[in-house]
């Protein structure tokens, strides 16, 4: 069942985390549901600017709608994720997403500000929820390519006042992960003071965390033993790091990079072992099979243990 963005991070704030996925083909959105379904949690279903110029938007529509129905038991919302002004406009005037993301953090804090409140005024008048972000991260995702010299650490006074200003509805924020398979550099991890100061100052607001796959070793190593050539220091965020920054107030996890692991490793492996088969149907249903035991996991493991 579809239900607004805001009150599935309302009703999740420190208890659990929402994962929030980005989507790209059929097998995907089947893999994704599945998992949701078996774990009995809410999922947050993300739809990117590079993704609607993939496949189009009318058949992403087409797709969620038919697992809207196929799944009626689980519960999400539909997201844009790193939009532009433009990408916000069209999303808010199309009535399909339940919640957007303008994206300015790569603006000056004035300019942020100006651009996000533009988007939250238009999109609260159609009852659309908005993400913002401030804060710069590092790392290559779609489109997405910035120089770690580049990326800034979220400041959580000038959190305060951009929130108050904008009346966005969720933040994300910048504490030291990275887009893609390599996010941190040797021992360091989150930034969990940064997520202190902000739950302080922002008591109950949900923040949102970019960059939170788990990028497991064993995933690489299989990739790289099918023929992948990805780095052995590939490093993710570890799940009780998750769970810290879930206290603290981080309530939506943003996951791709694992999506597009699992996709990379059933592929390499079917044909390292099948090289005489061309059949995409049957690396396609492993693909679904194997990312729905993942999304299980990943939905489980982000609850917060009440002792």
């Amino acid at each position: 069942m579809r239900l607004k963005t805001q009150d599935i991070l309302n009703q999740a704030y420190t208890k659990y985390g929402i994962a929030a996925f980005n989507i790209f083909n059929a097998e995907q959105i089947h893999g994704v549901f599945k998992g949701a379904s078996e774990a009995n949690v809410p999922v947050i279903v993300q739809i990117t600017p590079v993704a609607r110029n993939y496949i189009g938007v009318e058949f992403l529509k087409g797709m969620i709608t038919a697992a809207e129905e196929i799944y009626g038991e689980v519960n999400f919302s539909v997201h844009l994720d790193h939009g532009n002004t433009e990408h916000c406009k069209r999303a808010i005037e199309s009535d399909f997403y339940n919640s957007v993301m303008i994206d300015a953090s790569h603006e000056n804090f004035e300019n942020n500000i100006t651009i996000t409140t533009e988007i939250v005024k238009r999109a609260h008048d159609k009852g659309i929820s908005v993400e913002a972000e401030l804060g710069v991260l590092s790392g290559v995702e779609d489109e997405i390519d910035i120089d770690s010299r580049k990326a800034k650490y979220t400041d959580p006074d000038q959190a305060v006042e951009f929130v108050e200003r904008t009346g966005c509805d969720s933040l994300a924020i910048a504490a030291g992960t990275s887009h893609g398979a390599y996010k941190f550099k040797g021992s360091t991890g989150l930034n969990f003071e940064i997520l202190k100061r902000i739950q302080i100052f922002l008591p109950e607001f949900p923040l949102v965390l970019h960059g939170a796959s788990s990028v497991p070793d064993e995933e690489i190593q299989r990739i790289n033993n099918a023929g992948g050539k990805i780095r052995s220091d590939a490093k993710g965020i570890a799940y009780d790091e998750l769970l810290n920054a879930i206290q603290l107030g981080v309530t939506k996890i943003n996951i791709a990079t694992d999506l597009r692991l699992i996709w990379t490793r059933v592929h390499r492996e079917f044909f390292m072992n099948s090289p005489e088969l061309f059949d995409l149907v049957i690396p396609g249903e492993k693909y679904i099979e194997e990312l729905k035991l993942f999304v299980k996991h990943k939905c489980q493991s982000l609850v917060v243990s009440k002792k």
